[in-house]
C-alpha cells in the first residue's frame, strides 16, 4: 500500500454496506491514512483485471504479540469468490513474518452476520478488550487466531 491507494482503499469500505450506524461509515480518507501508515501497520488491495479494487484489509501491532487485522471489506459483486480469504491470509502472512503469535479482530455489533465468515477461517470469540473499538458505539465482538503454529497447509482450506 502507499498513499496514493488511500482512495480505492476508502470506496472499497464505503461500497461494503456497513450499517449507517456503525463508526466503520464515518471513516474518512485521514482516518485511513493515519491507520495503515501508522508504525509496523499497513493494508492491502485486492484488484481486479480491469476492475479495479474489490476488495481492501488493513493491519496493525496491537503489543508485541498480537497484529490486529481492521478495516476487511469486499465489494458486494466480489463476494464469494475468495477474495476475503485471500486479504486475510495475507494478514495473516504479515504476522508469521512479523514474529507475531496471534491475529486479533473485532467485528461491529452492526455486522454481526460477518462471524461465521472469520470463524470458519480458524478465528474464535474471545473476552479481549479491542484496543480501538470506538468509545460511541456498542461494544465489539472480538475474535482471535494463533497463527505461531499454524502450519501454511492448514491456511489452504
Amino acid at each position: 500500500m502507499n498513499p496514493d491507494d488511500v482512495p480505492a482503499f476508502h470506496a472499497v469500505m464505503m461500497a461494503a454496506g456497513m450499517d449507517p450506524r456503525s463508526s466503520w461509515a464515518r471513516t474518512t480518507l485521514l482516518d485511513l491514512e493515519r491507520s495503515l501508515f501508522s508504525p509496523g501497520a499497513g493494508g492491502f488491495l485486492a484488484v481486479g483485471s480491469g476492475e479495479g479494487a474489490l476488495g481492501c484489509v488493513g493491519y496493525r501491532p496491537d503489543g508485541a504479540a498480537t497484529l490486529t487485522l481492521n478495516k476487511l471489506a469486499t465489494r458486494p459483486g466480489a463476494r464469494g469468490g475468495g477474495v476475503g480469504r485471500a486479504l486475510v491470509w495475507q494478514v495473516e502472512h504479515v504476522a508469521r513474518a512479523g514474529g507475531y503469535r496471534r491475529v486479533l479482530l473485532a467485528v461491529s455489533q452492526f455486522n454481526l452476520d460477518v462471524l461465521p465468515f472469520y470463524e470458519k477461517l480458524g478465528y474464535v470469540v474471545t473476552d479481549d478488550t479491542y484496543a480501538h473499538a470506538n468509545p460511541s458505539s456498542p461494544p465489539p465482538v472480538v475474535l482471535v487466531k494463533s497463527v505461531s503454529t499454524a502450519p501454511y497447509e492448514d491456511m489452504q482450506r
